[in-house]
């Protein structure tokens, strides 16, 4: 009897010297000894992961209850995107002028969060003509804000890469972020906000007028566009009209993107050429 419980009090004492030297302190010998309580399973780590039966402590969250957890650095991919970043955080009024796929709409929208975030503007105001790409789509049902979804689509795309959608429509909600149609900007004044005017070819010299016309104090646009995209009939766009004259107000930034600044697939780049 002596003899065995020798061997078990020396069994347990090399337990504890091998859980010490290799930092094992989950055996039930050292639990029992130490007197050491398991925490019951989950405990301030939320509901367990898709496919646990609810068993030990696993040190990555449900992804099913937080927002997004990090933010994409935002860095220029080529000299004309370098250029229109350095013009949108030195000026308060922006035209982006360029071809498809050089990232005009997904850099202001990023810029817009990103001052928003850092609080240097009180809230977003997103504008897109909802001007068909030259077929009739016919009626669509809902609301005003059903109806310009589909044209109002790619903004809620730059949105998303930049904020989880939860966040996105926390902050609609809240009316830190507007999404608005051309046709409703009259008679307003944008104080302490990001404005961002898309797709700027779709809209005459008149309605240009009207939307430049609606910077306030401590606010910042940026107006983005392809005058050679134009959805309207021909000589109706007023985009190229404005840029032109708008070269000549020194606090204006009129930034011109090319083919080379394409970021998209190379096949557009080389379409975009020839046609």
């Amino acid at each position: 009897m002596e003899s065995s419980m020798t061997k078990r009090s020396a069994l347990k004492r090399q337990t504890r010297e091998a859980a010490r030297e290799f930092g094992v302190l989950d055996t039930p010998e050292f639990i029992q000894e130490a007197k050491v309580r398991r925490l019951p399973p989950h405990v301030g780590q939320g509901r367990p992961r898709r496919g646990e039966q609810g068993g030990g402590w696993s040190p990555y969250p449900s992804n099913d209850d937080r927002d997004q957890a990090y933010l994409k650095t935002l860095k220029p991919k080529s000299e004309g995107q370098a250029e229109l970043m350095e013009a949108i955080d030195a000026h308060n009024m922006v035209l982006a002028l360029g071809p498809a796929g050089t990232g005009k709409t997904y850099l202001a929208v990023a810029k817009a969060v990103e001052a928003l975030e850092a609080g240097k503007v009180g809230r977003i105001v997103l504008s897109r003509p909802a001007v068909e790409a030259g077929e009739s789509i016919g009626f669509l049902p809902g609301d005003m804000e059903d109806k310009l979804a589909p044209y109002l689509r790619p903004l809620y795309d730059a949105l998303s890469d930049r904020l989880s959608m939860k966040r996105v429509k926390a902050l609609m909600a809240e009316g830190l972020i507007e999404i608005a149609p051309i046709g409703y900007m009259r008679g307003r004044t944008l104080n302490n906000a990001f404005v961002v005017v898309d797709e700027a070819q779709n809209c005459t010299y008149v309605q240009l007028k009207m939307l430049l016309t609606r910077l306030g104090w401590h606010s910042t646009m940026v107006v983005t566009g392809d005058p050679h995209q134009s959805d309207l009939l021909p000589g109706i766009s007023g985009l190229s009209d404005v840029a032109e004259r708008l070269k000549q107000v020194p606090d204006i930034a009129v930034v011109k993107l090319a083919e080379r600044d394409i970021v998209r697939h190379p096949l557009v780049a080389s379409m975009i050429g020839v046609l």
